[in-house]
């Protein structure tokens, strides 16, 4: 069963986060404060984490900064009603893997847990392409290709959704700068280097074809 540790200081609203996700088997640690989280963290290994901002003690960002700094590496999905474009970056600076606004349908955050706790296997393949998540190499027919990391991000994706399109709000949270023409820019270098086509679905999102 996956472990989730969940910091979130509404009792309503983490209880009813709890009561969804345990009804498809996931377990689930509620933290009220970021000092109860880091104290979890130090005594559990958890598949992912989902972590609101504004919490006592410590915050999210905070959290997940701290987290890093210690190698801790379990993808994080950010769960705020903070939407605006810098707060969305310094989550995704701290660390995150994903960021949610609230608020938001329990069924759009399952498929996003879902989306990453798939990628926590070790290895996916599409055709002749194979990623290695553990060390994020990337191999056409046993030969080594080498991307940036927002290129190595937005593969990943495509690939863990297929045939499904990944819609253009997750792909374009996976930027460094988040823009329409950045991700453009990113998704031709990737057609580019791989040769694969990567389809524009008008108004949802980009897929491999």
């Amino acid at each position: 069963m996956n472990k989730l540790l969940l910091l979130e200081d509404d009792p309503s609203l983490a209880k009813s986060l709890i009561k969804y996700l345990k009804f498809y088997e996931y377990d689930i640690d509620w933290a009220k404060n970021g000092d109860e989280a880091i104290e979890l963290t130090y005594n559990n290994r958890y598949t992912l984490y989902l972590f609101d901002v504004n919490v006592p003690s410590i915050s999210g960002i905070d959290l997940l900064k701290l987290l890093r700094d210690a190698n801790d590496l379990t993808p994080t999905i950010i769960i705020s009603a903070m939407v605006d474009i810098a707060s969305i970056t310094k989550g995704f600076i701290a660390g995150a893997d994903d960021y949610l606004k609230k608020p938001f349908d329990p069924d759009e955050l399952l498929i996003r847990i879902k989306s990453k706790t798939k990628m926590l296997q070790n290895t996916l393949s599409f055709g002749d392409y194979r990623v290695d998540l553990i060390d994020k190499r990337f191999y056409y027919r046993d030969e080594e290709l080498y991307l940036g990391r927002v290129q190595q991000d937005i593969l990943i994706a495509l690939i863990t959704n297929y045939p499904n399109p990944v819609v253009y709000d997750e792909l374009i949270l996976l930027l460094d700068k988040p823009s329409e023409n950045a991700l453009r820019v990113n998704i031709a270098k990737l057609k580019k280097i791989l040769d694969i086509d990567i389809k524009n679905i008008r108004g949802v999102g980009y897929k491999i074809i």
